[in-house]
């Protein structure tokens, strides 16, 4: 079994804060006899991508800097492999939403560049971040081979399936998304639902666990055009037929630890075969952006 920490966080404007709060939260789950931590999306500082403003772009560090430094030190102090999140500056006007994951001595086992950007009401990502470069490639650690995505990646089964096809043991996913306060409560049942099936099918059709931790709290919009986003939290676990290990609070800060048989995807391929039947002839089609 491999013992994992999901830490869920309401955020600050303070980014030390933050990052205190999490270091005493890694500190507990590695007391707990935790082996593999994840941290929300971004999660240094509020979700800032609520509006466009330049000089936000101030937030963002270079990979390897001062967050990695930090992050790795926590990683080798109490033995965990690490699941961080950053705002990576690559070079002048180039900037990535990059997790970095670090192996438990510290050292950078690998590093994700988010490859879905959205760009929507309180969620204007393209204007921070480039799309990434270095494609669904697996990171291997100590605990295993990790599938790490981010976040508006969640949402696109063809991510899933080349991170599982490339040997991804498990798919993680740093998060931040959320209610906007005019929605319904029919809409944000919606919403919540799909976001869950959603990733519990990508664990169904890969036969693989599934992580997802997303930040919870309401964060207002600083330019006032919205009324904030209400993140739903929610963070959760399956197992590789998509059942629902461990769900935390829709509105609680919580470390939400469970316990994930790896060796248990290998069964389920063999009762399941769905990438022995794959009509890999027949898809040519997916690279088009539309079938006219």
């Amino acid at each position: 079994m491999l013992k994992i920490g999901l830490i869920q966080q309401k955020n600050k404007s303070e980014i030390e804060v933050n990052k205190s709060k999490l270091a005493s939260s890694i500190a507990s789950c590695a007391e707990a006899g935790v082996e593999l931590i994840v941290l929300q999306e971004l999660h240094n500082s509020l979700y800032f991508c609520q509006t466009e403003d330049p000089s936000l772009f101030d937030l963002a560090e270079p990979v390897p800097g001062n967050s990695t430094a930090f992050y790795s030190g926590l990683a080798r102090k109490h033995q965990v492999v690490l699941v961080t999140s950053l705002f990576e500056k690559r070079s002048a006007g180039l900037y990535h939403n990059t997790a970095v994951v670090f192996e438990k001595d510290g050292s950078i086992a690998g590093k994700y560049r988010k490859m879905h950007i959205p760009d929507d009401p309180a969620y204007y990502e393209k204007f921070y971040f480039t799309p990434g470069d270095l494609g669904f490639v697996p990171i291997q650690t100590s605990v295993g081979k990790l599938g790490v995505l981010i976040c508006w990646d969640q949402w696109y089964p063809e991510a899933a399936r080349l991170m599982a096809l490339a040997g991804a043991e498990i798919l993680i996913y740093p998060t931040a998304i959320g209610y906007e306060s005019s929605d319904t409560t029919e809409e944000k049942s919606r919403q919540i639902e799909a976001w869950i099936i959603s990733q519990r099918a990508h664990a169904v059709a890969n036969g693989v666990p599934v992580i997802a931790v997303n930040r919870v709290g309401l964060e207002t919009d600083p330019s006032n055009q919205t009324n904030g986003i209400a993140f739903w939290g929610s963070s959760f676990a399956t197992g590789p037929q998509g059942e629902l290990l461990a769900v935390a609070s829709e509105s609680e800060e919580v470390n939400l630890i469970v316990d994930i048989d790896l060796k248990r995807s290998e069964s389920v391929r063999r009762w399941w075969p769905f990438l022995r039947d794959r009509r890999i002839d027949a898809y040519g089609d997916l690279t088009k952006r539309f079938i006219d």
